[in-house]
């Protein structure tokens, strides 16, 4: 195991404050044996010449590749492409990892003989929904394909993964892009339910507030019903223990409570596009029509209406 290769993918986009500290939580890894392989997308911050100074400092342990504003889901395929490794994990820029996360996560793999191994984390910042650390329960002890279909079961840094197994699923899609990461899990799943658990919090993720992709709610939760109905048409063995009406449930469960979610926090830009695709997809009850015919208007519209009834209600949303 120790003489195990694993390459680390990293995208880098305007990453300078960060990318330094997301490189040495790497480099100082417990286990030694790690290749980086730096995907630059177009910076003009200056974060390709930090990733050169380390890599002068680190020779032959980083390889920094450039494209021009593909984005991150590309670059990881580009980075995946140029990885020596058997064994992958994908960290971005701006997240670090505990100093013995690899080596716990392939120590897991080994003592397992598993396709993919998967801890806790933890978010950090400011703008996060949730700084409690968070250890993921172990799926493959109950219902991975259930589970999975509930939500993203871990975000892209908390996992180590074979190398041929990326391979066999072709890597990244770039299709649905605010849900990437849930749909490579879930093409995964498809593939192998080889894997196991790590139940301690080794990886941080650092989030930034409304420029992450995250914020983008409508469109994460109508991508995430896309990957989900996508693996329900290619694996109908994995589901056809889960009755139909479960199936539905899962898959377009979240799409109302999103848009009430949004509603509620006066988030009404996300909470309009997610009332208006839950009328079409008819997951809604004639209770709900109050809510969702006025989400027809245009958006301005729609917000002077919304913020009206609610002045005369005198609750101030």
């Amino acid at each position: 195991m120790h003489d195990d290769l694993v390459s680390v993918i990293m995208p880098v986009y305007n990453a300078a404050p960060y990318v330094a500290e997301a490189m040495m939580s790497v480099l100082e890894q417990t286990h030694a044996n790690i290749e980086i392989i730096v995907v630059d997308d177009g910076s003009d911050d200056g974060s390709p010449d930090i990733v050169k100074h380390l890599a002068l400092e680190h020779p032959g342990r980083i390889t920094l590749k450039s494209r021009n504003r593909q984005g991150p889901y590309p670059a990881r395929n580009l980075g995946l492409n140029h990885a020596h490794g058997d064994f992958v994990a994908f960290l971005d820029a701006d997240d670090w990892w505990s100093s013995d996360c690899v080596e716990k996560l392939l120590t897991a793999l080994h003592n397992d003989k598993a396709d993919l191994a998967y801890c806790g984390w933890q978010n950090v910042g400011d703008h996060a929904n949730s700084l409690e650390p968070y250890i993921p329960p172990a799926y493959e002890k109950k219902d991975p394909v259930t589970a999975f279909l509930r939500g993203c079961p871990w975000p892209i840094h908390a996992a180590l993964v074979r190398k041929s197994v990326l391979k066999a699923v072709k890597g990244f899609s770039e299709r649905c892009y605010s849900s990437m990461d849930y749909d490579i899990w879930l093409r995964i799943l498809g593939h192998t339910r080889n894997i196991t658990r790590v139940p301690e919090v080794l990886a941080f993720y650092r989030w930034h507030g409304s420029g992450q992709i995250s914020a983008t709610k409508w469109k994460q939760v109508l991508d995430a019903i896309q990957v989900r109905q996508d693996f329900i048409r290619d694996h109908p063995e994995l589901v056809k223990h889960i009755s139909a009406e479960a199936r539905y449930e899962l898959v377009n469960g979240q799409l109302l409570k999103e848009a009430y979610r949004a509603y509620w926090k006066n988030d009404l830009v996300n909470a309009r596009k997610l009332f208006r695709a839950a009328l079409a997809r008819g997951t809604w009850r004639t209770r709900d029509l109050k809510y969702l015919i006025p989400a027809l208007l245009p958006g301005g519209l729609f917000r002077s209406l919304v913020r009206t009834i609610s002045s005369s209600h005198g609750d101030g949303q």
